[in-house]
């Protein structure tokens, strides 16, 4: 069950006791985190000795700047040119020699007349 404490995420266990993840998250922040990622809690970027490298706020700016949002990006068709005229095909037509070799069956599908 949650309760809510000044905008403060307050979760009450099965055993009635309270957790603050706010505070729980905010004390924790520089933590290294478990794996291998070689980051803290708060997602900087950790060098030897788990010494910030990098801030979390640097990454994300680089990251924004290399993959740019998509509502910013705007898709341009161009047309192709073509300088030489298209010339119009000649329709052709089967000979009454070529559709009297087929017949159309009950779906609708044309095949060849059995000789």
């Amino acid at each position: 069950m949650v309760q809510k404490a000044q905008g403060r995420r307050v979760y009450k266990t099965a055993q009635g006791k309270q957790v603050d993840l706010d505070l729980l998250i905010s004390r924790n922040e520089l933590t290294p985190a478990v794996g291998n990622a070689k980051v803290n809690a708060r997602g900087d970027e950790l060098g030897p000795g788990g010494k910030i490298v990098r801030k979390r706020e640097d990454l994300m700016q680089e990251r924004y700047r290399q993959s740019p949002s998509m509502a910013r990006e705007s898709v341009v068709r161009q047309t192709p040119e073509t300088t030489e005229e298209i010339q119009p095909v000649e329709q052709t037509t089967a000979s009454e020699a070529e559709l009297a070799e087929w017949e159309e069956d009950d779906d609708g599908n044309f095949i060849r007349k059995a000789k």
